[in-house]
C-alpha cells in the first residue's frame, strides 16, 4: 500500500446526497464511504472534492427524453447515454456534499456536468471527451503526481476520473473499501479491469496504517 507523501491529492468523487441511501439516485450501501474517507483524510494536506452539478432538463436526465425510462441508453451527439432519474439538480439539498464528509480542510471543489447538453462522470473531463474541468492544470500548478481516489460511484464517476487520471499523466490508486459501485449490467467488473489495464492501483483500508 503506498503511503501518502507530501504533494499527494485525496480526490473524492461525489459523495452528495442523491446518491446516498434514499436519495434520488442512491448507489447501494453509499454512505458506507464517509468513515473510510474521513479517516484517509487526514493523512493528506491537500483534499480536492467533485460533486455533480446538474441543470433542470440536463441530458442525462430520464426524464428530459419523452417515453424514456430511466437506465435506459440512447445516442447522443457524443455516443452513447445512460439515462438516470433526476438528481443533483444544481443548488438543491440532493447536490449537496454529505453532510458527515469531514474535509474542512478541502482547498478545491469541481462542478461537473454543469453543461445542459453533456453528461460528465470525469473529475477531468466532459463526456464528450473534450471539454476539461481544469482539473488536471490545477493539480500541476500545485505540483500534484499522485492521486488517491475515492467515492461514488465506483464503476462511473470513480472510474472514468482514475483512467483519465492516468491519461493526463499522474500515478492514481483507487481505495476500494473507500468506494462504492452501481453495477449497472457488469459496468463494476469492466470498471475495474478498464482500471487495472490503464495501470491504475488498487488498495484497500486494511492496508491503509
Amino acid at each position: 500500500m503506498p503511503q501518502p507523501r507530501p504533494g499527494d491529492v485525496l480526490l473524492i468523487v461525489d459523495v452528495q446526497n442523491d446518491f446516498l441511501p434514499g436519495g434520488a439516485l442512491a448507489v447501494p450501501d453509499g454512505d458506507a464511504v464517509i468513515a473510510p474517507i474521513n479517516r484517509l483524510a487526514r493523512a493528506f494536506t491537500h483534499v480536492v472534492v467533485t460533486q455533480d452539478w446538474h441543470p433542470r432538463g440536463h441530458i442525462s436526465f430520464a426524464a428530459t427524453h419523452q417515453g424514456r425510462a430511466a437506465f435506459e441508453t440512447i445516442d447522443v451527439a457524443y455516443g452513447r447515454q445512460v439515462l438516470w432519474p433526476v438528481h443533483c439538480v444544481q443548488g438543491t439539498p440532493g447536490a449537496a456534499l454529505a453532510s458527515p464528509l469531514d474535509v474542512p480542510h478541502a482547498q478545491m471543489i469541481i462542478r461537473k456536468g454543469c453543461d445542459s447538453g453533456i453528461d460528465s462522470y470525469s473529475a477531468f473531463m466532459e463526456a464528450d471527451r473534450s471539454t476539461p474541468t481544469g482539473l488536471a492544470g490545477y493539480l500541476r500548478e500545485r505540483g500534484a503526481a499522485r492521486l488517491f481516489v475515492t467515492g461514488l460511484a465506483t464503476d462511473f464517476c470513480v472510474a472514468w476520473t482514475a483512467l483519465d487520471g492516468r491519461a493526463a499523466g499522474f500515478e492514481v490508486v483507487v481505495i476500494e473499501d473507500a468506494c462504492r459501485g452501481i453495477d449497472l449490467d457488469g459496468s463494476l467488473g469492466r470498471a475495474w479491469g478498464d482500471m487495472a489495464a490503464a495501470g491504475v492501483l488498487r488498495a484497500t483500508m486494511q492496508e491503509w496504517p
